[in-house]
């Protein structure tokens, strides 16, 4: 380390450098296949614009042996006349220069998703190579590409009576460390997402990859009412026909349209996905605020003009019990709260989203009053369901359960109060519990044991009450100290910066029931506390699988492979050597020091932190494995059962 520190200190990056310096500024986390698929849909968003300008009614998607990719459209082509400023190709501005893009005065674009200009310069930068192909003016152009730097200028190589553009490049391994390999699921849902936004448009993957070569093609006539049918297809909906609205507004940059598709069903959870131009927000916005304000105020006021309501409004959490939307805006110049386009901030799109929705859904209700009353009976029962999960949680805080009753007597807890650097452990088990708080750091270390398998809280969406009456679960919400609940707005709702441990680490046995107790605990903290999920502070223990043993010497494996690979270590080349081998089918079985060395020591142990991708995803995840719909949960395990290959039962 100097203390030198002048103007030669100053580091300028120029140009594409600056996205292989810092991608995660660009294209999201480059280790956890964010990044990686995030290329992707920036190349994939580009041919969709041509879509959108009414140029290619189909894509392609490649995922060629070489760990390569491909995109195919039919559009106009990237023009390839020389930039009058730059003295290059256009197409070679484009792929080079960020900011660079026929999409910021809106005479090319009449809307676009890649308003920011550093897409497909971006995924070039980070790839380690890139090769464009164009077809326009009956010729075809080539240019390729390495870390970002042409090899040599556009060239002419043949001719063509077709239009479009063929995009190919490999990411960059040194950039892309840890996740390397294309998920054929992750792109396939995606560009179903896509295609479901864009009627008319068919998008076809074509995996070359080893020997189960596969295809998937999606074309979708009734675009997001199809998408939302789709949503609700293990639910019974309440009403058949899938409810659309559009309509448009004005805002200082332009003309800004709103397509609504929305159908409340049986469920007990709301699925509402957004998008602006067609880019997915997975953090919703404004458009996502104006919808939610909307149903509210819409909903209450037919209610009240019908005297469907006999006491206050309903809650907008009761009114979207139930509901599965969709709401896509187009926008001529969307703001996002970063380049990965996650949230939609425009402020002016909150209003619009909200007239709109209000104005129109308020007509539907007028013109179909039996689905209307349905719609309010479904909140009316959700609002009654809320009222007597509120008794429930009054009675429990009276009795200390949740707040200020001092903490549960089972809780070993630690000594420091830094949430920063504290932990609990919920444990399976009294006698695991019992190692646990033995082989404890006690300064830093909580050890909360759990009796049995709790609660399947998935199970009693309908009856809150019974939830929070439940021991075990009263015992967890009043260890970690931070309410329970999702709704912010709700008294006493689960506040993560309340937390008295900033990991919460779920330690079971590494057999079955433990998995499924595991599972129990996930849904619980899903349903009740998920802002502890996707805050980051929820993680799965590790512990080992096998005690291996020589004489004095003693190793421990996670896993079947690890275990052959240290008998093979052990022998050392004595194949007659004598290995001990014990398989362990609970935590109880170890001592603490045991427990301590292998699972809780924060310099050895391996814990597996809880990340949710998706939540729409997440959410319809629980409600089939978890839910009551045993048909749905059977389907699911046959699907995914091939893929189980040692099941330990």
């Amino acid at each position: 380390m100097t203390d030198n520190y002048g103007a030669e200190s100053i580091q300028v990056l120029e140009g594409l450098e600056a996205v292989r310096k810092r991608p995660g500024m660009y294209l999201g986390d480059p280790h956890d296949g964010t990044a990686l698929h995030h290329c992707i849909w920036e190349v994939v968003d580009n041919s969709v614009d041509e879509h959108l300008a009414g140029h290619t009614s189909e894509i392609k998607v490649y995922l060629h042996e070489d760990h390569s990719l491909s995109v195919r459209d039919f559009g106009r082509g990237i023009p390839v006349a020389i930039h009058e400023k730059y003295g290059i190709s256009a197409a070679e501005v484009i792929m080079t220069k960020l900011h660079a893009g026929g999409k910021f005065d809106n005479s090319s674009y009449k809307v676009s998703g890649g308003l920011h200009g550093v897409g497909v310069s971006a995924v070039n930068a980070v790839s380690e190579w890139m090769e464009v192909t164009i077809h326009r003016n009956q010729k075809i152009y080539f240019q390729r590409f390495e870390a970002g730097v042409p090899v040599k200028a556009l060239e002419e190589i043949g001719t063509s009576d077709e239009t479009g553009t063929l995009i190919r490049f490999k990411p960059d391994l040194t950039i892309f460390s840890e996740i390397i390999e294309f998920d054929f699921e992750t792109i396939d849902s995606r560009m179903k997402e896509t295609s479901f936004l864009n009627a008319g448009l068919s998008i076809v993957i074509l995996d070359e990859r080893g020997e189960d070569r596969h295809e998937s093609t999606h074309f979708y006539e009734g675009g997001i009412s199809e998408f939302v049918k789709q949503i609700n297809q293990r639910k019974t909906a309440l009403h058949e026909d899938v409810i659309q609205i559009s309509g448009t507004g004005m805002s200082e940059k332009g003309e800004v349209s709103v397509d609504l598709a929305l159908q409340w069903s049986d469920a007990f959870s709301e699925s509402i996905m957004c998008y602006t131009n067609i880019i997915r927000n997975r953090d919703g916005g404004t458009h996502l605020s104006g919808l939610r304000t909307a149903l509210t105020s819409c909903v209450n006021t037919y209610a009240k003009r019908k005297k469907l309501l006999k006491s206050d409004g309903l809650s907008g959490e009761d009114v979207r019990e139930g509901l599965a939307a969709v709401v896509s805006v187009k926008h001529p110049d969307p703001s996002f709260s970063s380049q990965t386009k996650d949230k939609l901030v425009s402020s002016e799109v909150s209003g619009i989203v909200q007239k709109v929705v209000y104005e129109k859904l308020g007509e539907f209700f007028e013109e179909n009053p039996s689905t209307a009353k349905l719609i309010v009976d479904k909140a009316l029962l959700a609002s009654k369901a809320r009222e007597a999960a509120r008794k429930a949680r009054d009675l429990t805080r009276r009795k200390g359960v949740l707040e200020g009753g001092g903490l549960p007597g089972k809780l070993a807890d630690c000594q420091s109060r830094d949430p920063a650097e504290c932990e609990i452990y919920l444990v399976e088990g009294d006698s695991a519990g019992g190692s646990a708080k033995t082989g404890r750091d006690r300064r830093i270390q909580a050890i909360l044991p759990l009796r049995g398998k709790i609660l399947n809280v998935e199970r009693q969406r309908h009856n809150l009450v019974k939830v929070f009456q439940n021991q075990e679960i009263q015992t967890i919400i009043r260890a970690l100290g931070a309410g329970v609940g999702n709704d912010p707005e709700q008294e006493g709702a689960f506040d993560v910066e309340k937390l008295r441990y900033q990991k919460i680490i779920l330690m079971t046995d590494a057999d079955v029931d433990g998995a499924h107790i595991r599972t129990l605990m996930l849904t619980f903290l899903w349903r009740f506390m998920r802002p502890a999920i996707t805050n980051g502070n929820v993680f799965i223990a590790q512990p080992p699988l096998y005690q291996l043993s020589k004489g004095r010497v003693n190793k421990y494996a996670y896993s079947d492979e690890e275990r052959d690979a240290i008998i093979e270590e052990l022998k050392a080349g004595n194949e007659n050597a004598s290995i001990g081998v014990q398989r362990y089918k609970g935590l109880g079985e170890m001592n603490p020091e045991q427990l301590w060395s292998t699972t809780m020591d924060p310099d050895t142990r391996t814990i597996l932190k809880v990340t949710i991708e998706d939540a729409e995803m997440s959410d319809q995840l629980f409600e089939t494995l978890m839910g009551e719909d045993v048909p749905e949960r059977r389907a699911f395990i046959e699907k995914y059962a091939k893929e189980v290959t040692n099941l330990d039962i």
